[in-house]
């Protein structure tokens, strides 16, 4: 019997692979949700999925699964958890690694030459990392560096888009053989059924508008308000409402006061049910200057919410064959973004758009992408097996 074999375990008779997650915590980001929809799917005849933290911390932590064993590093930050997670995985010997978002990914790979022999590795990259390092990131030649000198040393690397496997092919000299896209799964039935659990939240007649994100640089929320007041001209009951939480609330909160937005725009936070905003808008919004594959907007499309979203670099433009009731905007335009959102609600007249193309959910359903999880985590663990 080999060690692989010893450290499977056994579901009706077959060997299960163990796979170990890996996220910095459970928190509201986008990665944690995805991986969160993942281990809720993943086929347990055929997968024993644990869940290392570096934090056991999060708004998510009550969500995860109860079959899910989650291992608590306890580590302050990401690169304090190398030992820990070396400890761990010799503890459990699992077939796979799966890691997601670029540090924490960075941190994996460096682990990688300590860790069991045989153990497959992945990495979910969670942006546009060309975009990500000109932007909003310290010392972008070195983590440039750091890209392109190890992210070619992992099995596959998962990419949410086609831009962005085009984006670390092109400009880190990533291997196109190394990378496979899969979309983000979207679980449709379940957010629906969450769109209903609760009343409209909005009062009034409006028009609503909502958008939903981290409130970051690179959401763009400072170019959506910029856009309100021309929007209000146009209709002047118009309001926008703001989910999520982040490092530029203060600021964001400051600019709505200088632009007399008290009134039209409200920020409400971390919502742990946020489809029935979605569900009741009358448009939603995504003012991003870029972006990977927003589960935000998968899932307002998921519920046929009418979208205008900026054609930022990124997988949102790959949506528009599936997305019938979206429109694009040319990003960084305040006045355009309020043009289109103008012509958008004018256009609506009265009703709401409330359908979704049909491949849609053939394309981003949850039973898809987690199909092509599956089939990875068996091809790498196969692969890599000794």
């Amino acid at each position: 019997m080999t060690l692989r074999e010893r450290a499977g375990s056994v579901s009706d008779g077959v060997p299960r692979r163990r796979i170990l997650f890996i996220l910095a915590s459970v928190g509201g980001g986008g990665a944690e949700r995805v991986v969160l929809t993942i281990l809720r799917h993943l086929d347990r005849k055929r997968f024993e999925p644990h869940l290392a933290l570096v934090r056991a911390s999060g708004r998510y932590l009550g969500d995860l699964p109860g079959d899910v064993t989650v291992h608590d590093l306890k580590a302050g930050r990401a690169r304090y958890a190398i030992p820990a997670i070396v400890r761990l995985a010799w503890r459990l010997r699992p077939h796979a690694v799966l890691s997601t978002l670029g540090y924490l990914n960075l941190v994996v790979i460096f682990a990688k030459p300590v860790l069991p022999r045989g153990t497959g590795l992945l990495v979910r990259e969670g942006t546009v990392v060309s975009a990500l390092l000109v932007k909003d990131v310290q010392y972008p030649k070195i983590w440039k560096w750091l890209y392109r000198r190890y992210y070619k040393k992992v099995d596959k690397i998962i990419c949410q888009s086609d831009y962005m496997l085009n984006d670390l092919a092109e400009n880190f000299g990533v291997p196109r053989e190394k990378m496979v896209r899969i979309y983000n799964p979207v679980d449709v039935e379940r957010i629906r059924r969450l769109a209903e659990a609760d009343e409209n939240p909005y009062p009034g007649a409006g028009p609503h508008l909502v958008s939903a994100g981290r409130l970051s640089n690179e959401k763009g929320f400072d170019l959506l308000l910029d856009a309100m007041p021309l929007v209000l001209e146009r209709f002047p009951r118009a309001e926008l409402t703001i989910l999520g939480e982040g490092p530029l609330k203060v600021a964001l909160e400051a600019q709505r006061e200088r632009l007399g937005l008290t009134k039209a725009v409200v920020f409400v936070g971390f919502q742990p049910n946020p489809y029935p905003y979605f569900k009741h808008a009358h448009l939603f919004v995504l003012a991003s200057r870029f972006e990977g594959l927003p589960n935000v907007l998968l899932e307002a499309l998921a519920l046929g919410t009418l979208v205008v979203a900026t054609d930022c670099p990124g997988g949102v433009k790959e949506l528009v064959n599936y997305a019938d009731g979206m429109k694009l905007v040319p990003m960084d335009s305040p006045a355009l973004l309020a043009e289109y959102l103008i012509r958008t609600l004018d256009e609506m007249k009265h009703y709401r758009y409330k359908q979704s193309n049909p491949h849609f959910s053939e394309t981003f359903g949850v039973q898809n992408a987690v199909a092509e999880y599956e089939a990875l985590l068996e091809r790498v663990s196969d692969a890599s097996s000794f």
